[in-house]
């Protein structure tokens, strides 16, 4: 059987610093799997995976999370759907080939990471991080320290694995000041915790359980894990949304369509779906939208 994709969070008990673990390999394979992505953008959209699932888990909120990345490069867009329940799914565009072993900087050129969360209740936020760093994990740490947040670091794996495409990846974060710990004594236990934590191999995240990492990482640590979250491919695509979209089309671009082709395949970037609409099907759409094809 295999391992679920999960996130884990757990709390350092002498220590003002509580952390994250997650592995989102099969969410991942799921999300390349009806796309033929260069080797570089797969890892792209992997470190972008387990960001998008760290950086949702420290929100307090019910919604929706995108983090996006927009450039001038060969990869025009590489972009995370997710939400509070960990549902997430994801896609890439490109617009020149990509060359094997293509840096961050080759891929994307000048550009910029978008992170907008739309809560269900409440107004909806948006940070705009600039890809200063040479990696992703390099990127959200500089927007933690930019944005003037808790003292937070990310560490992200992504690669191969048994022969198939996996990420994983932990994320440390200061609790708001409490009078237990005196601010020195948090910073330099942080510290320590980071330095720690940089010595996990990709392998380990891949392949080991939550306990066993916590383990070898932070043996001579007090930590209490909580009940791991399920981490899931979830599109949110449909039928029903597509006819939304051919509702909004005119006649004459509809009826060119349907000439030209026979009818209306309308296909899901992110998971490969088709949604395919007859002639007939679109006069139903249409009847109850009021008009008809002529």
């Amino acid at each position: 059987m295999s391992k679920k994709d999960s996130l884990s969070r757990f709390l350092f008990e002498k220590n003002a610093v509580r952390g994250e673990l997650v592995n989102v390999t099969e969410t991942y394979q799921s999300m390349l799997e009806n796309h033929h992505y260069p080797e570089p953008v797969q890892h792209l959209l992997g470190d972008l995976l387990v960001a998008t699932s760290l950086l949702t888990a420290t929100l307090k909120f019910e919604g929706d999370i995108t983090v996006q990345i927009q450039g001038d490069g060969p990869v025009r867009l590489a972009v995370i759907n997710g939400n509070n329940n960990q549902q997430m799914r994801g896609v890439a565009r490109i617009g020149d080939d990509v060359k094997a072993g293509s840096t961050l900087k080759e891929m994307i050129g000048n550009g910029f990471m978008v992170i907008t969360v739309t809560p269900e209740k409440g107004e909806r936020y948006q940070g705009i991080v600039a890809l200063d760093g040479e990696t992703i994990e390099a990127c959200i740490d500089n927007y933690f320290k930019q944005s003037e947040q808790l003292p937070t670091r990310v560490f992200i794996r992504s690669g191969m694995q048994a022969g198939k495409p996996a990420a994983a990846g932990m994320l440390l974060q200061v609790l708001p000041a409490s009078e237990a710990f005196t601010a020195e004594h948090t910073a330099e236990h942080f510290e320590l915790l980071t330095q720690l934590t940089h010595t996990i191999k990709a392998e380990e995240l891949f392949t080991l359980d939550t306990k066993e990492i916590l383990h070898r990482l932070y043996h001579e640590e007090d930590v209490t894990l909580y009940d791991p979250q399920v981490v899931e491919f979830h599109c949110t695509c449909s039928r029903e949304r597509c006819e939304n979209t051919l509702v909004t089309l005119s006649e004459e671009d509809v009826n060119h369509l349907l000439q030209e082709q026979g009818n209306i395949d309308m296909e899901c970037e992110y998971c490969g779906t088709h949604y395919i609409f007859t002639e007939s099907d679109i006069n139903n759409i249409n009847k109850l939208d009021g008009s008809e094809l002529h």
